[in-house]
């Protein structure tokens, strides 16, 4: 499991991914966990080097792979 913090975004918090099963793991800072599945792992390394994560993962990922949110996963915000 290869693992980044992303200190500088105001919309993600870390990420990680398991090269064996191509899963990408983001806990955004708003809405908590998401898998996201059959990602390449150079998303996941230019997730991690992006100026802004947040456009990165708006223009690469989001919407372009299957995802499920971890039911285990508690939102932040208070209406959540």
């Amino acid at each position: 499991m290869r693992t980044c913090r992303i200190d500088q975004s105001s919309m993600i918090d870390c990420a990680a991914f398991d090269p064996d099963t191509s899963i990408l793991c983001i806990r955004f800072r708003d809405s908590g966990i998401y898998f996201y599945f059959d990602v390449p792992e150079e998303l996941f390394d230019g997730l991690c080097r992006a100026a802004s994560a947040g456009t990165f993962f708006n223009d690469r990922i989001k919407d372009r792979f299957r995802c499920e949110r971890d039911p285990e996963s508690r939102r932040f915000r208070p209406d959540g």
